[in-house]
């Protein structure tokens, strides 16, 4: 098991290297694994996986009822959502399945839910249903006042998207890929069917090339010679109340889409808070991850019509995250046999869902253009630690040190995560890892003692 953050890369060149390390790229990487005779790189920009849009999304399991039909946007998150449901089971991630309600608070929108439910038929989503207002308002106590009804989508659920991108990321390096972070593409050249990556530390040689490198995969793309598609990158701001609030809201509340987008949600999470966003503002810059006093007053807006009491709740946290955003409707998926090079761009809020059906497409592409992928094997299953709120946590079984009280995180969830396949290089992929110093205090009574047994562990 390679991962690797320092120093000089190998030189002998990989069969495939899969360029960034979130999701989608890690579960690319994980399909690859399954052929052990390749020799497969997996490389971040960053100093863990996960740290793009990975981290910072409203963390919703799709049925793909909103789709548009016959995209391959749309084929791949309903593969992808049975895929990724089965696989969170096996593998201990904490998923529910809590619904979603498109409410309706005007006519217009009312009368919009009849197509958005024929819609949901075409991309084989048959169990959406409309509500009425009594009914509506019956599974929803806390809504604001003058909705109309709305359309019910049992099949949407809540997910854990860090221990998803983690779970692949582990069950690749088990597998035998090589993780490579700190690992930044600056120019790429090829030569006698050998590609050249020049990286911030130094040249990597491969074969075959996968660009998921997300908010920058065009600038990658470019670096080939290709010029399909531009990322504008798409800010959504967040706010996370506290788990105080969680009696609020029982299902994952949307707006009726429009042609400026899909609006402001209101959902619940796996670690019990309850999400309000997020916006959807195009940027220019690709780093503009900080919260803004606008965009968290339009939240607070429109969350006051959603949800009026979830204001009076005190707020655990606010951020923001970069969707991958372009001038298309669909995925931005190609393959250039040629140069044995495969693009994975375009892939906006719905890659977590879609990510393990992107892995087999993809993987199916590099075959087409001549990698071998003779006799696939099974991986070893992972097991990720849990932290969803409503299943078993290790402070209620049996005696153990809290540590984070807040989070309910013992001493020995922050040991497992610092030992683990790929630990954390950070407090914040610490925190990612366990919800340690993630609670309402925010790591003011625990964070002292969180940073003994990061720095005690050798960590930087």
């Amino acid at each position: 098991m390679t991962v690797t953050a320092e120093g000089p890369l190998p030189s002998a060149p990989y069969d495939v290297t899969v360029v960034g390390a979130g999701v989608v790229g890690s579960a690319i990487a994980r399909e690859l694994a399954r052929h052990p005779h390749l020799r497969v790189a997996l490389v971040e920009a960053q100093d863990d996986v996960g740290q793009g849009t990975s981290k910072a999304n409203t963390a919703i399991l799709h049925t793909g009822f909103d789709a548009h039909p016959g995209t391959l946007e749309a084929r791949l998150v309903r593969e992808g959502s049975r895929l990724l449901a089965a696989y969170a089971a096996e593998s201990g991630i904490p998923v529910e399945p809590v619904g979603a309600l498109l409410v309706a608070w005007d006519r217009e929108q009312l009368a919009a839910l009849p197509d958005l439910a024929r819609k949901a038929v075409r991309n084989d989503c048959h169990d959406t249903g409309q509500l009425g207002a009594d009914e509506l308002y019956a599974r929803e106590p806390h809504l604001g006042p003058g909705a109309l009804g709305a359309l019910h989508v049992p099949g949407e659920s809540i997910v854990c998207p860090w221990s998803t991108t983690l779970a692949y990321a582990t069950q690749a390096v088990r597998g035998g890929v090589d993780l490579h972070l700190n690992t930044q593409v600056t120019a790429v050249s090829r030569r006698d069917g050998i590609h050249t990556l020049t990286t911030s530390r130094g040249p990597l040689h491969t074969r075959h090339l996968v660009n998921a490198a997300g908010l920058h995969a065009d600038t990658l793309d470019r670096l080939l010679g290709h010029r399909a598609f531009t990322v504008t990158p798409r800010r959504g701001q967040l706010i996370v109340y506290d788990r105080l609030a969680g009696a609020l809201v029982r299902h994952i509340l949307l707006p009726v889409p429009t042609a400026l987008g899909k609006g402001v949600l209101v959902a619940p999470t796996v670690y019990g808070n309850v999400l309000l966003g997020p916006t959807a503002e195009d940027l220019d810059d690709r780093t503009a991850t900080q919260s803004t006093a606008q965009g968290l007053a339009l939240l607070r807006e429109k969350g006051r019509r959603i949800l009026p009491a979830l204001l009076d709740e005190e707020v655990t946290a606010v951020y923001a995250g970069l969707r991958a955003a372009t001038e298309h409707d669909d995925y931005r998926i190609s393959a250039h046999p040629g140069q044995a090079y495969v693009t994975v761009g375009g892939i906006r809020s719905t890659g977590l869902t879609a990510s393990l059906a992107i892995a087999s497409h993809v993987t199916g592409l590099l075959g087409d253009a001549g990698l071998d992928l003779k006799n696939p094997v099974d991986l070893e299953p992972v097991r990720m630690p849990n932290l969803g709120a409503a299943f078993p946590r290790p402070y209620q079984q049996g005696s153990h040190v809290v540590v984070c009280h807040c989070e309910h995180v013992t001493l020995g969830e922050i040991r497992d995560a610092l030992a683990a396949t790929i630990p954390p290089r950070g407090l914040p992929g610490l925190r990612r890892r366990t919800r340690a110093g993630a609670g309402r205090c925010q790591g003011f009574h625990c964070g002292a003692t969180v940073r003994e047994l990061f720095e005690r562990a050798g960590r930087p």
